[in-house]
């Protein structure tokens, strides 16, 4: 993306937009081994620019992205097995990007993808108690007993889970759907969770995490967050 010359350079931390323009006419700066001009726009992740000759030590420009994932994809870049990642649903997406966290294979909804290193671990570290919201579908007419334990917490091979929100949307013979939302991070944990208290999994969606909603964006399309988004999703995360 070009921007103005002296901006990226302010934004590199050079000096203020007003010095950097008294740099550019007294000659320091180049770009692509020519004399720069006020006002040239520059793309800083393609082009050279030295002043002072020394390269412009320019920042990555951080990308935020949410992502609608189908069933079929895996959230890491590639797999022994050759399947499909979400990364190949992005082909427009020029800046590397990663999924933040993992969201099973056989599972679909909301995923974020990001090059901010310090908010994705913050995302997906408990220690940061970001909540994670799940619409489940289950075979067979769930308890109430069986709510109240998915609520309170079920003990699995690697301890007892925390407590979860759990709501009931519809109730029918054949099938119920629920809203679980937890704060942990456990591999496959709502499954675990549904399988200990004796339901199976029919689908799985993640809705939200944390402030970010999945909202109305369709099975393999995705967006860029806005900056209200991500300022809110930091200040979850306390960034």
């Amino acid at each position: 993306m070009e921007e103005r010359l002296q901006k990226v350079m302010a934004h590199s931390g050079v000096a203020s937009r007003r010095v950097c323009e008294d740099m550019i006419r007294e000659n320091r700066v180049q770009v692509n081994g020519k004399p720069a001009q006020i006002g040239q726009k520059v793309d800083p992740q393609r082009d050279l620019i030295t002043v002072d000759g020394k390269p412009l030590a320019v920042a990555e420009t951080k990308k935020y992205y949410i992502l609608n994932k189908p069933y079929g994809y895996i959230t890491t870049a590639k797999d022994q097995f050759g399947r499909d990642s979400v990364l190949d649903l992005l082909p427009e997406v020029e800046e590397r990007v990663y999924p933040v966290g993992r969201l099973d294979y056989d599972s679909d909804g909301l995923v974020l993808l990001t090059n901010d290193g310090d908010l994705t671990y913050r995302v997906t570290h408990p220690r940061f108690e970001l909540p994670k919201t799940y619409v489940v579908r289950l075979r067979g007419r769930i308890t109430m007993d069986a709510v109240y334990r998915l609520r309170t917490g079920v003990i699995l091979e690697d301890g007892r889970t925390k407590e979860a929100k759990v709501e009931v949307l519809q109730l029918e013979d054949e099938y119920s759907l629920l809203s679980i939302t937890i704060t942990e991070g456990r591999n496959r944990q709502v499954r675990r969770m549904c399988d200990k208290v004796g339901y199976e999994v029919a689908r799985l969606t993640r809705t939200a995490i944390g402030p970010i909603r999945l909202g109305r964006l369709k099975p393999g399309h995705y967006r860029a967050l806005s900056s209200q988004e991500v300022q809110s999703l930091k200040k979850a995360v306390r960034l």
